[in-house]
């Protein structure tokens, strides 16, 4: 989500008629299909629709009709979302788009979306595919949720050990290769998730820049101290 206009004038919004109705008053303006390319570009670098997947921020599967700040198995809310008593329905979503700091103050989203008719879109799709009650559209098209399957990854990409000398780590792969990085080049990340890599099995991945930075995955925070050993 790209950060553009913000909302002046916010009126408090009212949670006691129903939410499926107050959800597709809301949604009324917006075209679902074209929230559905809406949503890829400007929510799943932070959101995931799969049930319990979160990644940075929390998964939205079942967002229409629950609560701020519970989303199960979801740890990393700021201290504002559970205390405050929004429900999210179709008005709730359009205005947090809009100003997440107008909706809830105190919280940690600093991405907003200005363009009016984008957020319609967005939560068009939400309330189209995930209504209160269920019952929600199976026609429109999947949003890929990009994500990589590293409990897949071939012996190409996978670490089998991992040296440090000086400034430099070593990869010895799976395939048998060895390859150097220097030490600032090399970014260790962590994912327990099940597309995470197999115990004992880190995953390089391409970090960007001039194709000279990865990140090296591991399935664990334990294995970093347990596989990195020192030799020259």
């Amino acid at each position: 989500m790209r950060a553009c206009l913000k909302i002046n004038n916010w009126r408090a919004v009212s949670f006691a008629a129903p939410l499926f109705f107050a959800a597709l008053g809301a949604a009324a303006d917006g075209d679902p299909e074209k929230g559905v390319r809406a949503f890829r570009n400007l929510c799943t670098p932070c959101h995931s629709l799969q049930p319990g997947r979160s990644t940075t921020g929390p998964s939205l599967s079942g967002i229409v009709g629950r609560k701020a700040g519970s989303a199960e198995g979801f740890v990393r809310y700021s201290r504002a979302l559970p205390q405050s008593s929004i429900v999210w329905d179709g008005q709730t979503l359009d205005a947090w788009l809009a100003s997440p700091q107008a909706v809830i103050p105190g919280n940690s989203m600093t991405v907003l979306v200005g363009d009016a008719a984008a957020r319609a879109d967005i939560v068009a799709f939400l309330v189209a595919t995930q209504p209160a009650g269920g019952g929600g559209r199976t026609d429109l098209p999947r949003v890929p949720e990009g994500t990589l399957d590293l409990k897949s990854a071939g012996p190409g990409t996978t670490v089998a050990a991992i040296t440090y000398c000086h400034d430099t780590y070593a990869l010895k792969m799976g395939n048998g290769s060895v390859l150097q990085f220097w030490e600032s080049n090399l970014r260790f990340k962590t994912d327990s998730s099940a597309d995470g890599p197999a115990a004992q099995k880190p995953v390089l991945v391409p970090g960007g820049q001039q194709g000279d930075r990865s990140f090296l995955v591991f399935a664990s925070p334990g294995e970093i101290s347990t596989m990195v050993t020192p030799g020259c």
